[in-house]
């Protein structure tokens, strides 16, 4: 008992120090943005909350946080569609084509995002849909779209097949069925899903460096540009505010997919 607790207690403490180390870099970020001079450095001389009034007066800053949600929702919708409907044919499917499509959803992560961002700028100056939104979108969704799949091949892994076939037999049609006896039951798993797509596309720079003009650039672009030109604690306060929307994130998602968990505690 006494081996086993000392090998808790170090396991424990290997653990919080690796969390700690991965986490270091946020506090900086976080405590750069309430510096009050022009210079980035850690641990500022002096606290204020200059700079984030800056950012809601600076028209550049707002504009690019405009595009990165509009980027955002139009990468989540597209994104959770296609990998909802995906992982459920691949579940429904128990052919070739269904065996085939997780390595085939699966290539678009394994390919660098600089040869994507150049493959597709090219491609879509021949579509004429340069520097624009639906661009980015699209583009986004290559990478949101896998994670969504996987997570829902996840959840309907764990559903019970039966509630669709008892629709079926009842004389529901394939859309009927799939909104009434199987939406219900993995709907936390698609907001899941949709929220993991809403961070990927908020955070992606690398294709939005290639796709994105002036009028369509996202925050990781403009804080890239304005980085290379000095280094200004205006970088740290939307990093702040990109860490503080994948946190809240973060915290919805964990609730939702404990909300049954959470009703079963209480009743």
């Amino acid at each position: 008992m006494h081996r086993e607790r000392l090998e808790n207690v170090v396991f424990r403490a290997g653990y919080l120090a690796i969390l700690t180390f991965m986490l270091l870099p946020l506090v900086v970020v976080v405590v750069t943005s309430f510096a009050e001079s022009g210079n980035l450095a850690f641990p500022p001389e002096n606290y204020s909350l200059v700079h984030y009034r800056a950012f809601f007066e600076e028209t550049r800053w707002l504009s690019a946080f405009d595009n990165s949600l509009f980027v955002g929702v139009g990468t989540t919708v597209v994104a959770t569609t296609l990998g909802v409907t995906a992982a459920f044919g691949h579940e429904i499917d128990d052919g070739r084509a269904g065996q085939a499509l997780a390595p085939l959803v699966l290539v678009p992560l394994l390919i660098p995002p600089i040869i994507l961002g150049i493959s597709m700028r090219v491609y879509f100056v021949r579509a004429g849909l340069e520097a624009s939104f639906l661009s980015l979108v699209l583009a986004h969704t290559l990478w949101a779209t896998p994670l969504v799949y996987f997570v829902m091949r996840s959840v309907f892994s764990r559903f019970d097949w039966q509630l669709l076939d008892a629709a079926k037999d009842l004389g529901a049609g394939p859309i009927r069925s799939f909104v009434y006896a199987v939406l219900p039951n993995v709907k936390h798993g698609i907001f899941v899903g949709a929220l993991l797509a809403f961070i990927i596309s908020l955070q992606e720079f690398v294709m939005a460096l290639f796709l994105s003009s002036r009028s369509t650039e996202t925050i990781p672009v403009v804080a890239w540009t304005e980085i290379r030109q000095s280094l200004d604690p205006m970088v740290s306060v939307v990093s702040t505010f990109l860490i503080v929307i994948s946190l809240i994130a973060i915290v919805i998602a964990t609730i939702a997919t404990n909300l049954d968990w959470l009703s079963k505690q209480l009743s």
